[in-house]
């Protein structure tokens, strides 16, 4: 059995630091949405790609797969958003095993007052700290790391597909 690739000092800082960032991140951002809207980040990411959506509708096997979540995780926050009137749950007419979210008129205009305080947040958080270079470079870096963490293999251990 070969020797483990242990990380360099240089490397253990990049690892810590990028750890540090994104749990602060994700905590900042679920305080603003939970002080504003009264639901955590991934709720509102939900409502986001609902209301990009054709018709505000989306079939929940694809919905989880841009939430990048577990089907069981997307079951669960569409029963509290639809508990709370922002997203109901309907029949697929294309493939009556399949169901689509829908966002509702009441969980449109949630997002709409929520969506100002989440962009600022973004930006103070992100934007703000950051040049135009490091941007760019920041950019660079996340599509890199998500296209080779996202495998096209059908068959691959992906959380959508859970």
């Amino acid at each position: 059995m070969a020797e483990p690739r242990w990380l360099t000092d240089r490397e253990q800082s990049v690892w810590r630091a990028y750890l540090q960032a994104t749990t602060l991140l994700e905590d900042h951002l679920d305080r603003q949405l939970q002080r504003d809207a009264g639901m955590p980040h991934i709720y509102y990411a939900l409502l986001v790609q609902l209301s990009q959506a054709p018709r505000r509708r989306m079939r929940m096997t694809e919905l989880a797969k841009h939430a990048k979540i577990t089907r069981s995780r997307l079951s669960h926050a569409v029963a509290r958003l639809e508990k709370n009137g922002w997203v109901r749950r309907e029949d697929c007419p294309s493939d009556k095993r399949g169901q689509n979210a829908f966002l509702t008129d009441e969980g449109f205009e949630v997002l709409k007052r929520t969506a100002p305080g989440h962009v600022e947040a973004v930006r103070q958080a992100i934007f703000d700290r950051l040049t135009p270079e490091q941007v760019d470079q920041l950019g660079t870096i996340m599509r890199v790391m998500a296209d080779g963490l996202e495998p096209s293999d059908p068959n691959a251990d992906l959380p959508w597909l859970r």
